[in-house]
């Protein structure tokens, strides 16, 4: 497994246009993750405000940011030796806000957080374990791609069936939370398993 993290439109051709015109703007790879955290504050707005349709595309804007960060910084030659906490420090705090702000919204804050907590635990986890020198992973089931999605997918519903939020939201927090726990838990397993198998 590739200790970059597998994001399958990276390699469309759509991605590698809009990767090129990010490098040609002469932002820096630690900057696009910056904006990502910006962007995520508006998702976190809007989810209090109830405005689900534009919590959503904030997310999806918040994951361009992700993927355009590292194309730009490996496809464009811009790494910086401060890269690699710029790609995972920002991630958190987006993951953090947007879930929290998820919560917000169906009034179950002590959920959301509880959520968040977990997902920032399966990116420790994968850290923890890489550095004990096992191989990065990056699978899910409840990976920050599917995290994301499924509030992205909440929001999509909310803004068609508003009146949904206080069953749904609560759902897809309750989902996060244990998807994130079983993710944590299987990361952790697969690292302990193949460092154990190297004696």
């Amino acid at each position: 497994m590739s200790d970059r993290r597998p994001i399958k439109e990276r390699t469309t051709s759509w991605a590698r246009t809009l990767a090129k015109w990010a490098a040609s703007t002469g932002l820096s790879p630690n900057q696009i993750s910056v904006i990502g955290v910006f962007i995520s504050l508006g998702a976190m707005a809007n989810f209090y405000y109830h405005h689900y349709l534009a919590a959503a595309v904030c997310i999806t804007c918040r994951l361009l940011c992700n993927m355009l960060d590292g194309m730009v910084a490996v496809e464009h030659n811009k790494k910086s030796p401060s890269g690699e906490i710029f790609n995972e420090l920002p991630d958190r705090i987006s993951d953090t806000l947007s879930i929290v702000g998820a919560a917000y919204a169906c009034d179950m804050v002590q959920l959301g957080l509880w959520a968040s907590l977990l997902a920032l635990l399966t990116a420790y986890i994968r850290t923890l374990c890489s550095g004990a020198g096992a191989t990065a992973d990056f699978g899910g089931p409840m990976a920050k791609q599917q995290r994301m999605k499924l509030l992205i997918g909440a929001g999509v519903v909310l803004a068609w069936r508003p009146h949904w939020d206080v069953h749904l939201l609560p759902a897809t927090l309750a989902l996060i939370l244990v998807g994130s726990a079983y993710t944590c838990w299987r990361r952790a397993s697969r690292a302990i398993h193949e460092l154990d198998s190297q004696k």
